[in-house]
Formats: C-alpha cells, sequence, structure tokens
C-alpha cells in the first residue's frame, strides 16, 4: 500500500525543498507545484490526499484557487500557509472550505501535526461515507464448522493474506460471500482503511458506472454537483464488487484499466484519476461459460482470479449447520435484547436435513422466526417455518414440499414429486425409487407434470 501523498503548493523552491525533505522524513510523498494552474493539473492527475497552499502565488491567491482544488479532487483537506494571518483571512479560508490556516515562518513538527491530524480526519470521514454507501452487515464468523470443506476455505483464506492481489469468490447466492470477503479486509493491511461493497446485479451500466467511477457536475441530467465514486472512498482500502457477473461489458472494460493501470475516469471528465484499491470480486455464477457466451471478459477474470476461493454451500456441509445455527441465535438474540435461546437436538437434527437453498441468509430468516414463535428461550422443531412451504417430515431425509395451507391432496402431491425429481437433476427413475413408486406409475404423472427432466429420462419417456 502507498504511502499518504501530500500535494506542496509554493513559488519558493527553497521553501518546498525544506519542507519536502522534513515531511518525507515522517513517511509522506510529497509532490510539488509553484502555481495555481500546476496545483489544479497536480491534484486532477495525482489525487493527494491533502494540500499544503501558501497563500500567495505567481498568478493568484489560495481564496481563488481553493474551489478549483475542491472541484478537481473533492473534500481534499487543504491546510493554507500565509505570512500576513489575520483573523478575517483565516475566516474567509474557512469558510471557502479550508482544513486549517498555519501563519508562517513555520515550525515544521507544528505542521507536520496539524498535516497528519488532517490525514486522519479525511480517513475517518471516507470510513464513514463507506459505511454508508452499503447494506449493514451483519458480523459472523466466515469459518464457523469443522468440515473438511471449511477448514480448506480457512486455508486457502489465509494464504490470500499475504498477497495484495485480487480476489474472486465464488459461491451460491446466501453462502457468505460478502462476509468472506470482510474477513479478508480486516485481517489484510488495509484494515485501517475503508471497506466499500457494490452489488452489481440489476444494475444499468449508467448507474453501475456512477456509482463506481462518480461523475462530474454537468455530465447528465440530474448531474448538479460533482460525485465521490466508490473507487475515490475506497482509496488506500478495498472494494468488493458482489454478483461482478452481471456488469455490463463497458464497465468490465473500464475496471480493467483500474486494475492494470490504476487509474480511472469519472464520468464526464476528461483526466485519469489515480486510485489505490485492492478488489475483491465475488459471483454465484460460473464466470468461464458466460466467457465462452461473449457476456463477460476473459481478460478481466483472468485479472481478477488471481487468488480464487470457493465457499462450500450448506448442502455440501451440513455438520457446520448446527454451529452455525448456535451463532446466528446468540446474534439475533442479542439483537432482540433477549436471553439467548437454546436449539434442542430435534431442531438442530431438522436443520441438518433440510437442502438449505438460500444458504446461510435463508437460515438465518429461519431462525429469526422461530425464535419470534419459540417460547421460554427453547428453540423446537415445530418453530421451524422452512421458505417455500416446506415443513419437515420425521419420516424423510429431506423436508416435504407440502404448499401452503389450503392446497388440496392433488396440488400437494404435484409439488412433492416436483421437488425430489429436482433434487436429483431430473432423473426419474432414480426419484421413483425415493418415492417408492413404479417408475411407470411415476412416468405417468410426469407427462402430465411440467417437470424438467434428464435427456436419458425424456428419451425413455
Amino acid at each position: 500500500m502507498s504511502k499518504p501523498k501530500v500535494l506542496l503548493v509554493d513559488d519558493e523552491p527553497q521553501v518546498r525543498l525544506a519542507v519536502r525533505r522534513y515531511l518525507e522524513l515522517q513517511g509522506l510523498d510529497i509532490l510539488e507545484a509553484g502555481s495555481c494552474q500546476s496545483a489544479i493539473d497536480s491534484c486532477r492527475d495525482s489525487r493527494p490526499d491533502a494540500v499544503l497552499l501558501d497563500y500567495m502565488l505567481p498568478d493568484g491567491n489560495a481564496l481563488t484557487l481553493l474551489p478549483s482544488l475542491l472541484e478537481a479532487q473533492p473534500d481534499v483537506p487543504v491546510i493554507i500557509l500565509t505570512a500576513h494571518g489575520t483573523v478575517d483571512l483565516a475566516v474567509q479560508a474557512m469558510k471557502a472550505g479550508a482544513e486549517h490556516f498555519v501563519t508562517k515562518p513555520l515550525e515544521l513538527a507544528t505542521l507536520n501535526r496539524i498535516l497528519q491530524r488532517a490525514l486522519e480526519n479525511q480517513r475517518n470521514r471516507l470510513k464513514v461515507v463507506a459505511s454508508e454507501s452499503r447494506i449493514a452487515r451483519e458480523f459472523l464468523d466466515a469459518f464457523v464448522g469443522q468440515s473438511q470443506k471449511i477448514r480448506e476455505l480457512a486455508g486457502l483464506a489465509e494464504n490470500a493474506l499475504r498477497t495484495e492481489g485480487t480476489v474472486l469468490i465464488e459461491g451460491e447466492t446466501g453462502s457468505g460471500k460478502g462476509t468472506l470477503a470482510m474477513w479478508l479486509h480486516k485481517h489484510s493491511a488495509r484494515a485501517g482503511e475503508a471497506f466499500v461493497d457494490l452489488n452489481c446485479a440489476g444494475l444499468s451500466r449508467e448507474l453501475l458506472e456512477t456509482e463506481l467511477f462518480g461523475h462530474e457536475r454537468g455530465a447528465f441530467t440530474g448531474a448538479v454537483s460533482n460525485k465521490m465514486g466508490l473507487l475515490d472512498v475506497a482509496h488506500r482500502g478495498t472494494v468488493f464488487l458482489d454478483e461482478i457477473g452481471d456488469a455490463d461489458p463497458m464497465v468490465q472494460a473500464k475496471l480493467l484499466k483500474v486494475l492494470e493501470e490504476k487509474r480511472f475516469r469519472r464520468l464526464g471528465d476528461v483526466r485519469d484519476r489515480q486510485v489505490d484499491v485492492r478488489l475483491i470480486a465475488a459471483t454465484h455464477r460460473e464466470l468461464r461459460a458466460l466467457i465462452k457466451e461473449e457476456k463477460f471478459r476473459s481478460d478481466l477474470y483472468f485479472r481478477i482470479s488471481t487468488v480464487l476461493l470457493r465457499i462450500p454451500s450448506l448442502r455440501e456441509r451440513p455438520e457446520d449447520i448446527t454451529p452455525l445455527a448456535v451463532q446466528l441465535l446468540q446474534k439475533i438474540a442479542a439483537d432482540l435484547k433477549q436471553p439467548g435461546v437454546e436449539l434442542t437436538p430435534k431442531a438442530a437434527s431438522a436443520l441438518e436435513r433440510y437442502s438449505w437453498p438460500g444458504n446461510i441468509r435463508e437460515l438465518r430468516n429461519v431462525l429469526e422466526r422461530a425464535v419470534l414463535l419459540s417460547e421460554n428461550g427453547v428453540l423446537r422443531p415445530e418453530h421451524l417455518r422452512f421458505e417455500f412451504g416446506y415443513q419437515l417430515q420425521p419420516s424423510h431425509e429431506t423436508p416435504v414440499a407440502i404448499g401452503p395451507v389450503g392446497a388440496s391432496l392433488a396440488e400437494m402431491e404435484h409439488r412433492y414429486i416436483q421437488q425430489v425429481i429436482e433434487e436429483e437433476n431430473g432423473n426419474v427413475g432414480r426419484a421413483a425409487q425415493r418415492l417408492g413408486v413404479p417408475r411407470s406409475s411415476l412416468y405417468k404423472k410426469v407427462k402430465a407434470m411440467d417437470v424438467s427432466v434428464s435427456n436419458e429420462t425424456a428419451e425413455t419417456l
């Protein structure tokens, strides 16, 4: 991760030299400018984290320059330096957007303390913006359980911390991709910086672009002011792009430029802006299949999959369901300001027998409802209400789809047959064995139902 970057604007080379040498020893990267125009150009091109600005310059002064600097780099903290400080001038500078006002001659140690405080305040502001820009994510241990699959994932994630390379997380919807992304950020060298996330699914190209890259005033109808994009907000931190497989191809090309050149361009701007971010992407889709369909760029895929992590579904690790449920129940009880909720062995067994198509997200929803239905802090099987009308039947290995209340016997039979056939990937022969009915009888029912079956089965039919 790069050093904090400070733009020093002063028309006296000797002053710049002395300040630059001192501040570089403090771990800062110093850029220099000697005029208003060069300061604006440097702000646009180099994206400094703070600006030290001399009041009098050959082509203007700090008060006239400030609006242009803040337009080129919104919210950058500016510290004005002057040999003719007055209370009135300081008030004007603060109203114009300056962070601080320092009189000459400079005491470098004092200037450094003021500058470091301004940099820290700016980091904190960006963290607040980052937290407001994403959906609040409940903390959950990314590696709950002792299954072999989750232990393997934990080992690969630990290895990923050794590099600043991009990470691609694959997994079904609701499996915890966002939780893993947050874990990677919190345990990385960027943990003290911003973490921002954006779900690409369902976003138009224009909306995705403006959210990621920001826009300049007048870039399009309704753009009445400059807008910071998430890349601006996450500078020096982490950007998490969920469902990247749904990103528009034009946005994919721009993302590739960000990864390869560390630069991007706001909508409506003509200049590139530097950025230092780590990208973590996630998808529930098969990106290699999308590449064959020319819906996803192969060059972007190879760039984002430097580290590839796959989260197993709950169906692949049923032994982890109970530990996950226990942790979720602790969080749910705390949110509801209730004492701890006990999960009975029969309820735990019921949870482990369910197929969980919605994975951890569905597990939490089911548990939240169960807690509200439970009494005396004890959660039993009868408190569980599964999605899509599923109810647990003790004589079956998996939940039975009985349909909504009031459904007819024929409708419930239809739903159950359809569920079992789907679980057997369309193989009617295996479904007949599970249902305990002759294959020919099931074939007759399948013919009358709109159920997808395997090619082999279809040929037999």
